[in-house]
């Protein structure tokens, strides 16, 4: 996020995340958009293009490791599915080689980001599994809705399971605000997945928010950028935070960016966070949850303390896995993709050993 401007007329605010800020309520609490009809925002959506960006303005010009660039050139393919009169897209790669049945993994992005974010990942994970990556309504490539809740969103994703054939007891991996939307999921859906991974999403302990209460930046997005170029000079991390790897920035930068009738804006909604909000009882979803679960969090994480984590594991049950990633902020998989995908194909392999030796499917968070 950029704030810059001389007051509060003429400030501009631009930003794309992937990261989610706590206000100052309950801990057991985020906030998500409520929003009503607005004439000069349904105005703003019809006039954004649904014109592919040009191959040339989504190459990466920063030196790449080969890894990298294997992964994003590997074949996916971008669908829809229409979602309560809303068109949700996700990105779908295939299993290789290709098998009947088996098992899925669906991933959900953070707030503000979009399905590319696990683009360069998601290719390590096709040789056992079929993969889907989702927008969420409000994000990326979706459509917008006139009003946003955790229901709607936990239709869309599993509406995405349905379309994608993930199969039956898919996993579900959530980043940040994907996270939260993966403990809604789990909590009402836990008997139908296989399981949930929860990455850098902060259920922090009343102590902590006390001593350090964050609050939540304002997800701008009205500013239209004459050029491309111009836009993607914007582009920056939520919360801001330095990253090792600028090949994985400017990919997902180049990929926030759609046209507007006159000129390029960034592809989400400001209203999908939004402005009108009401309290979400994460906490009480993430102890609900039905299915195996597990934690992922970067070392120097400024959502995630150890103390957050620590406070999670114990909303988790004692059987629930928490993997702390060396060197790894709150973009776990941008700082350290390659020991994040290491980390959760641990995970996953670990539950599917289990769920075999059990032969009785899969296992149930443990009673609280």
């Amino acid at each position: 996020m950029i704030e810059h401007g001389g007051g509060t007329a003429d400030r501009e605010i631009t930003l794309l995340t992937g990261g989610y800020g706590i206000s100052r309520v309950a801990s057991s609490d985020i906030m998500l958009a409520d929003q009503r009809q607005d004439p000069s925002r349904n105005a703003r959506a019809a006039s954004l293009s649904s014109e592919a960006v040009p191959t040339d303005l989504l190459t990466i010009r920063a030196p790449a490791p080969d890894w990298f660039r294997w992964a994003i050139s590997h074949p996916r393919q971008s669908q829809f599915v229409m979602v309560a009169g809303c068109r949700i897209h996700y990105l779908y790669w295939a299993r290789e080689p290709a098998r009947p049945g088996g098992r899925g993994l669906l991933f959900i992005h953070g707030g503000g980001a979009h399905s590319y974010w696990w683009s360069y990942i998601a290719p390590y994970f096709t040789r056992d599994f079929r993969v889907a990556a989702i927008d969420l309504s409000g994000m990326g490539d979706s459509g917008w809705r006139a009003h946003y809740t955790s229901e709607l969103r936990a239709e869309e994703i599993r509406a995405v399971m349905a379309a994608a054939q993930l199969g039956e007891r898919p996993f579900v991996i959530g980043h940040s605000f994907g996270g939260f939307m993966t403990m809604k999921v789990a909590s009402q859906y836990g008997d139908r997945l296989g399981g949930a991974v929860i990455v850098d999403s902060p259920i922090r302990p009343p102590e902590e928010e006390a001593r350090h209460p964050l609050t939540r930046p304002p997800m701008g997005n009205r500013r239209v950028y004459e050029t491309f170029d111009a836009a993607l000079a914007r582009f920056r991390l939520m919360p801001e935070q330095p990253c090792d790897n600028p090949f994985i920035v400017e990919f997902i930068g180049r990929h926030s960016l759609r046209r507007a009738e006159d000129g390029w804006v960034w592809k989400f909604d400001s209203e999908a966070m939004g402005s009108r909000r009401f309290g979400e009882p994460v906490r009480e979803y993430l102890q609900a949850v039905g299915c195996r679960a597990a934690l992922i969090f970067g070392e120097k994480s400024a959502l995630v303390s150890r103390e957050t984590a620590s406070y999670m594991s114990s909303l988790m049950g004692p059987r629930a896995p928490v993997v702390e990633v060396p060197e790894a902020r709150h973009h776990v998989m941008l700082d350290q993709p390659l020991g994040f995908v290491a980390a959760l194909r641990m995970l996953l392999d670990s539950w599917m050993r289990n769920e075999t030796a059990e032969g009785s499917g899969p296992l149930r968070a443990t009673p609280r």
